[in-house]
Formats: structure tokens, sequence, C-alpha cells
């Protein structure tokens, strides 16, 4: 059932924009019928209801008994309201748009990617590992690069020109200085969108400037190791002054690199670019070593991406490993009818060397002296 079904039998809808333990904090639509009422109980005087209404919720046991589980982002229908008390229960889940796994969250349209191009510098390898890492999820990719009024505009041009060539155009944004940051709001209007990026290149400030309600902590960089530190501990969805959320999530330094070996080259918009004009002779090239390769050639993320694919063939064969127990592990009989399975040891580093095979290596010795 569509959201619009629910709207018309009069249930009320809302988006969760917070998990916390076994509670929900849910944003309640302002067009359903019953928020009409609650509208005109929020004018009388004096207002006592939130503006906009905000409700701690529990999820129904039945939802817990299918196994349903409630995510950040997800559109809920909302049952029971307490509206003295602000609480209420999540009676269902609307189907989702689209679903992330890392951060948790649900219905995101876009990813805004923010690094900077100063304090800390930008690195190039870890811009690409978060690109990849964006581009595996099949949402727009929108970059921005904070602390633009620490580099000159000839500087601003080169970084420009080489993430042309990647296949970016970012945003050069000073949240300091409020440099292009109504730009940056303009592709977030009526939009889900998850910001994220590595520590310290000031997510938390830019949600900070384009959400006054916000008011969340902001780190410093660490001199020393020319990181930033790590203040944002939950996923949180914010509404944005002209429309649409904004998400804030924990950052991470590294994002793991969990696609498929095969899928890997198509996260590259400079191979795509390739592989839309020719073709490989092999179907199923990794674009390595193999003969008449329509990628292998002279652009710069190509060494970025052969470290990629040996992350994700290292880790597809660990999959498999966890996959399949009989490849690393024996099943051990433990008495009493039961068994379980153990690690295998390697005979060579760990086995002690059976009495036979000790008597036949000395036979053999006492052959070659005779």
């Amino acid at each position: 059932m569509t959201g619009e079904n629910f709207a018309a039998t009069g249930q009320l809808l809302g988006t969760v924009v917070a998990v916390q333990a076994n509670f929900y904090r849910v944003h309640l639509d302002e067009q359903d019928g019953e928020m009409r009422e609650i509208r005109e109980m929020r004018e009388q005087d004096p207002p006592h209801l939130p503006h906009p209404p905000l409700l701690l919720c529990t999820r129904r046991t039945r939802l817990k008994k299918i196994g349903q589980q409630v995510m950040v982002g997800d559109r809920v229908v909302v049952e029971e309201p307490d509206w003295a008390g602000g609480r209420g229960a999540i009676a269902d889940v609307l189907p989702r748009q689209s679903e992330l796994d890392r951060p948790a969250i649900a219905n995101v349209n876009q990813i805004l990617l923010v690094f900077a191009v100063a304090d800390p510098p930008l690195e190039p390898y870890q811009l690409s590992r978060f690109l990849i890492k964006a581009e595996s999820t099949g949402l727009d990719v929108l970059l921005c690069l904070n602390k633009s009024d620490l580099i000159s505009q000839q500087e601003q041009q080169q970084v420009s020109d080489r993430l042309l060539d990647w296949g970016y155009k970012p945003i050069f944004i000073s949240v300091k200085d409020g440099i292009n940051t109504d730009q940056a709001a303009r592709y977030l209007s009526n939009k889900i969108t998850v910001i994220a990026g590595p520590s310290g290149v000031g997510k938390s400030s830019l949600i900070n400037s384009l959400i006054d309600s916000a008011k969340l902590r902001v780190g410093e960089v660490s001199g020393k190791l020319a990181r930033g530190r790590h203040t944002t501990r939950h996923i949180e969805l914010f509404e944005l002054p002209n429309g649409g959320m904004l998400a804030d999530t924990p950052g991470f330094n590294q994002p793991d690199m969990d696609c498929i070996p095969e899928e890997l080259i198509h996260y590259f918009p400079e191979a795509r670019k390739r592989l839309a004009v020719a073709s490989c002779r092999f179907s199923d090239c990794l674009h390595r070593d193999e003969p008449e390769c329509a990628v292998r050639g002279d652009w710069e993320r190509y060494e970025h991406y052969l470290e990629f694919l040996s992350d994700a063939i290292a880790r597809q064969t660990q999959l498999h490993q966890q996959a399949d127990p009989e490849s690393t592990m024996k099943l051990k009989s433990k008495g009493k009818g039961q068994s379980q399975y153990e690690p295998k040891l390697e005979s060579k580093k760990y086995r002690r060397i059976s009495r036979k095979t000790q008597l036949q290596d000395l036979q053999e010795l006492y052959r070659d002296e005779e």
C-alpha cells in the first residue's frame, strides 16, 4: 500500500528520524487529516504542541514477530498518539524505495560526500575509496570540498580539473566564510540526503550552517595525525528549511570494499566512459593483465582500481571460506552423540609426526648410510 492510500484512510504517517534502543523518533506529516486538527489546537492560546510534531514511538509486537525492522528514514504508520505525552506506536512500515546497510538508513535519494581541500589535506586515495563506496549504492553522488578559503583560486582550478577527469564536478565551499553553502543547499532541497566523509572535514559544521536547530558537536583536527576527531555517535535525520532531510552518520575513515570484484570497474565513471565505446575480449575480464582489455591503460585512478580489486577479491575469498566450513574446519566428535566444527590445523606446523613415519624416516636414513 502506498503512502497516498494510507493518507486517504486518515491514518497518521511520518518519517523515522532517529532510533535509540527500542524507541523511534517519528516526524509526522503535516498534511494528514488528523494533523489539521492538531494545527488548530496548536494555534490555541497558549500553544502547547511542538512544531513540527515529533512523537517518541515503540514498535508493535506484530512487527517484531514478523521480523520487520524499523530504520531511520522509514515511512511509517503511527497509531494511538498520546499528544500530551508525545508518545505513539508504529503499526506498519511502508515499502522502501532504497536501503543502505552502512549506514543503516532507508529511502535515501543521494549521498553528499564532504572532504576538505586542506586541514586535513585532500588525499586522492581516500577520496577515491569513499567515491567507490558511494557509487556502489546506486544513488546520486554530490561532492563538496570544504575549507576552500585555505587554498588559492589556481589551486582550486587544479583540483577541479583533476576531479573532472575522474568524472565529478565538485562544489567548493567554505562553511567558515559561508562560501557556496547556499549552492550546496539547493541540491539538497526536497530530498533525503546522507552526508558522509572522513572526520574533521566539517560535516557537522556544514549541517549546523544549513539547519539552525541541529546544534551538532564540532571536533577539531589533530595536529599530530592531521585527522579529525569523530563527533557523530548515531544516525539522525534533520529537516532542511526548504524541504528535504539531511542525515548525519557516524564517521568512518576507510569504507569497506564489499562489492563484487566483477562489478567494481563500473563504479569508476572514467572506466564506464571507456566501456561505453569499446568492450573487452572476455566477458569476465577483471582488467588486470587480460589481452584486448578496453579499460586497462593510462588513466589516473587505474592503480586505485587494482588495489581495490585486490581488497574485493580477498573479501570474496574470505566469505566463500566462511560459507563452506569444510574448507577450513573439521567435524570432530565430542562424545554422547555430539559433534562440532573445529579449525583445521596445518599438519606441517602443528601436528606431531606419527611413530610410523618416524620409523620410516629412520629406515631410509640407515639405507643411505649403508
